[in-house]
């Protein structure tokens, strides 16, 4: 079911997204060589305590995962595509890193994901970056009424496969309101014209996932939760929550 969001609703939406951009942006403030990515966490967890703010990411439980989520963000670091668990990892120079971090206030929900290195970066990770930056922006640009989830898809895997980047197959973006996964399901590939069609009060989430070799075949991790590509190449992440208005371009609810 997909819940068309008035515009008060929206602009609740819009405080709960402010508070997971400012938690990333922390935690990319913090990261540096030798900090551990439970660190990284803690540094999340504070900027939702100060906020008043809890986490859908916490606790939470899909029946394909083998335990519950513990952390407030996802760290994914390298060949780890999402939904990495913080660990007592410590980051080493040249990594690069994917965090995706949500925020649950006033019951609504902003979720965000982004990528950045750490210390000397390497040429063919700040591609992969710019890249999932700029495959986010497409999707972002797609995202208005009168077209299609497939023109969003299409938009984002456009981009993406341009630059010769792989794309996990069955993993995209999705509606966000009062839970952190609502419909419609939003793939990062597709034909245009194709899927619902976008309407005044929708919100939704963007989120690019780029596999740097090439290939789109990932696994999982032995934690049963993070998921890695099988050719060892990095991988990157960008999302942002937007909402479809009439007459304007998407709003983008998870800024500063």
């Amino acid at each position: 079911m997909v819940e068309i969001k008035t515009d008060a609703s929206v602009n609740a939406m819009r405080e709960a997204g402010r508070v997971v951009a400012q938690a990333l942006t922390a935690a990319e403030k913090a990261a540096a060589v030798g900090v551990t990515l439970r660190e990284l966490d803690e540094v999340a967890r504070e900027v939702l305590r100060d906020a008043g703010a809890g986490s859908p990411f916490l606790d939470y439980h899909p029946d394909w995962a083998p335990v519950p989520f513990p952390a407030v963000i996802c760290a994914s670091v390298n060949d780890a595509i999402v939904h990495g668990i913080p660990t007592d990892y410590r980051l080493r120079d040249g990594d690069l890193v994917s965090i995706d971090c949500g925020a649950s206030l006033n019951g609504w929900v902003g979720d965000s994901a982004i990528s950045f290195t750490v210390g000397q970066p390497r040429e063919a990770d700040l591609r992969l970056i710019e890249t999932a930056r700029a495959a986010l922006e497409a999707g972002i640009a797609a995202a208005v009424v009168g077209n299609r989830t497939g023109d969003i898809a299409h938009a984002v895997g456009t981009v993406c496969r341009a630059a010769g980047y792989g794309i996990p197959q069955g993993f995209g973006g999705h509606g966000v309101g009062r839970t952190m996964h609502e419909g419609p399901e939003v793939p990062n590939e597709g034909r245009p014209g194709r899927g619902m069609k976008l309407r005044h009060g929708m919100t939704i989430a963007i989120e690019p996932m780029l596999i740097g070799g090439g290939g789109d075949d990932y696994g999982a991790a032995p934690d049963g939760w993070t998921l890695c590509t099988m050719d060892g190449s990095r991988a990157a992440h960008m999302e942002h929550t937007v909402a479809v208005r009439d007459g304007a371009p998407a709003l983008i609810l998870t800024a500063l």
